[in-house]
């Protein structure tokens, strides 16, 4: 069981990575908590949102990797949820929000686990010290009950001896398809078999790499433009990075060397021809497969944003209709109270000799003025709740157009997210065709493929051509190169034809041979 932990930030690119399903058989989502959003990248963005609302915390993530050790057995579900609270108790991470992914990659199941750091209600991020030996002892006390093997590295014993691979290694094993444990065998033995520096430069360029320098006086670059430092590449406790120095500073040294940039722009052009068409060759049944299932899934996003788009248009129709009924009711309502009431009044109305004294004393004419501020007052409490009642539709009104935007945004962020989903499966997908094409191309090596470049100081540009002969000495070179007077001459150790005619006793013209340049042709004419 080997676990990998990482506080870091940019949960986007985190999501985009845990969602890759070309590189996985099985991808499968089994919790997500403290997160409106019921999908990583929008739980991730939530908890980015709170990190930089409430904190200063760039890291506001911890990422926790499980793998087991397949010889030993798959973890069942009860064994990863023991494990995963027992980190979080020891962490400090008991009740914080988090995701919980799982994997089956070549038919490895493993588990991803993010918590957010952020604590919401305190303000602040979860402090993580000693986060890297609180887990290995999580580790140590979970493998004890589970009964199971551990790395060497977990061993009390051996702390030291065997270190997890940084995220940066791994990135460079995927992109080269050699282990660290290749890459420094093969430099090793460069080391160990060349008797010169000239000679040590050679067999690293027969092993993929370009001796350059950068934020340290020598670094490596390879065939595929990754950097590391050579001292760490040497598999030998008794050479230190001074050693490495005073071995090269003699015929390289550091003002001769190329830059980083300038190595790696050499790789590029010597892999390019190698690898493009290879690569492209090896992808194009697997794109189109990709192409299907991001069809699918994209197929099935757009459903959802159909059927969003009809729901929407159902709700604004059932709200407008609902308003316009709660507007019609209240007004119904008050023309029924006048009814009833002119009726009421009708029918009470005085008749006769008690009409006619009603008119004479003036007491109809009260009555009267008395109903029309009756009416005035019933009239008034009407328009009130009138306006009220637009008030609350016109906020409900408003409410439904924020709830319907949220629902826009929330789609579009996941077409974004499926973007950059698929973006992130067709860049494995061409990783993985120049993976194949670069093993195809070292034919069972464990060594990438050799550099034939010359590098002279900087400002000179390469020559490959000169490669080939450039520790060959010029006898050597006697039996490839065409004959002439330059080259006799070269070989015999002379430097112009008169010393050759001084030595023969006589002066021979070398008007019928070619010579390298003009100069020469009318010097030996």
């Amino acid at each position: 069981m080997i676990p990998f932990s990482s506080q870091r930030g940019l949960g986007q690119d985190l999501a985009t990575h845990l969602m890759n399903e070309l590189d996985n058989e099985y991808m499968e989502v089994a919790d997500l908590r403290g997160a409106i959003a019921q999908d990583l990248h929008g739980a991730f963005a939530e908890w980015e949102a709170q990190a930089h609302a409430l904190t200063q915390c760039t890291n506001y993530l911890f990422s926790l990797s499980i793998n087991p050790d397949q010889p030993q057995g798959p973890l069942t579900r009860a064994q990863y949820d023991d494990y995963i609270a027992r980190t979080e108790e020891a962490l400090g991470l008991t009740g914080q929000p988090r995701a919980v992914i799982f994997h089956i990659k070549h038919g490895r199941e493993h588990c991803h686990v993010v918590w957010s750091r952020i604590d919401a209600e305190a303000g602040k991020a979860v402090h993580m010290a000693f986060d890297r030996d609180k887990l290995m002892m999580v580790t140590r006390a979970f493998a004890r009950e589970h009964g199971l093997r551990l790395p060497e590295g977990y061993e009390r014993h051996a702390r030291g001896k065997a270190r997890q691979m940084s995220l940066y290694e791994m990135h460079q094993q995927r992109e080269t398809g050699l282990t660290k444990e290749e890459r420094i065998e093969a430099v090793t033995s460069a080391w160990q078999s060349a008797d010169s520096a000239k000679a040590f430069m050679r067999a690293l360029e027969e092993r993929g790499y370009i001796l350059a320098t950068g934020w340290r006086d020598y670094v490596l670059v390879d065939l595929y433009g990754h950097v590391n430092a050579l001292p760490k590449l040497i598999d030998d406790r008794s050479v230190r990075t001074r050693q490495v120095r005073a071995f090269l500073d003699k015929d390289y040294p550091v003002e001769s060397l190329p830059s980083v940039e300038e190595a790696k722009g050499l790789a590029a052009q010597h892999r390019q021809a190698i690898e493009e068409a290879g690569a492209r060759e090896q992808t194009a049944g697997r794109r189109e497969e990709l192409k299907e299932l991001q069809a699918r899934r994209r197929a099935k996003l757009e459903k959802e944003a159909k059927a969003l788009k009809i729901r929407q248009a159902e709700e604004r129709v059932a709200s407008e209709t609902a308003m316009r009924q709660a507007r019609d009711a209240i007004k119904r309502a008050h023309l029924d109270v006048l009814r009833r009431m002119r009726t009421e009044r009708y029918e009470r109305r005085a008749t006769g000799l008690a009409g006619f004294l009603g008119r004479v004393s003036g007491i109809e004419l009260v009555r009267r003025k008395w109903h029309r501020h009756q009416d005035r007052k019933r009239n008034a409490a009407y328009l009130a709740e009138r306006d009220a009642l637009r008030e609350r539709q016109r906020e409900a009104r408003l409410a439904l157009q924020r709830k319907h935007e949220m629902q826009g945004l929330d789609l579009r962020r996941k077409i974004t997210a499926l973007d950059r989903t698929e973006a992130r499966e067709l860049a494995s997908l061409e990783q993985a065709g120049r993976a194949e094409a670069r093993a195809r191309h070292r034919a069972g090596h464990a060594h990438m493929p050799a550099l034939k470049l010359e590098l002279g100081p900087r400002g000179r540009k390469a020559v490959p051509h000169k490669a080939a002969r450039r520790y060959t000495s010029e006898l050597a070179q006697a039996d490839v190169l065409p004959v002439g007077p330059a080259l006799i001459m070269r070989v015999l150790g002379f430097h112009s034809v008169s010393a050759i005619s001084m030595v023969a006793g006589e002066r021979r013209s070398w008007s019928g041979v070619r010579s390298r340049s003009p100069a020469g042709r009318s010097r030996m004419a």
